[in-house]
């Protein structure tokens, strides 16, 4: 799954979460932040905003674009743990940021002891 969305100055944020039922892990990994058509040399500061393990609100900033001197920035698949929030922090973007989605389903780990067998078995 490549998800991918586009931080502008009318939207600033976009939200990237999983069903909480959903008995599976996952990982977002963030590849890839750049400037679209239309931007301006100005600087774009984006965001990612998560939870720390207290389940308080931190903000980091990933990116510092502009046009004339670093229009695009590769993150090497920074990993996430969804649910978490990119942000446009300073600058009107357009911005677009592109990844991957990984789904790792759990196995039943249960299992039932046949009673039948002896010990050396």
């Amino acid at each position: 799954l490549l998800p991918g969305c586009e931080l502008t100055a009318s939207t600033k944020s976009y939200t990237f979460q999983v069903d909480e039922e959903d008995d599976s892990d996952h990982i977002l990994a963030l590849s890839v932040v750049c400037l679209s058509d239309g931007a301006k040399d100005e600087c774009n500061v984006v965001e990612v905003v998560g939870r720390n393990h207290e389940n308080q609100e931190i903000a980091v900033p990933v990116a510092n674009l502009k046009l004339s001197c670093q229009p695009l920035l590769s993150l090497d698949n920074f990993k996430l743990q969804p649910p978490v929030t990119f942000r446009l922090a300073a600058g009107s973007g357009p911005v677009h940021l592109s990844g991957w989605h990984r789904i790792m389903h759990r196995e039943d780990a249960s299992f039932e002891v046949d009673d039948d067998l002896s010990d050396e078995d």
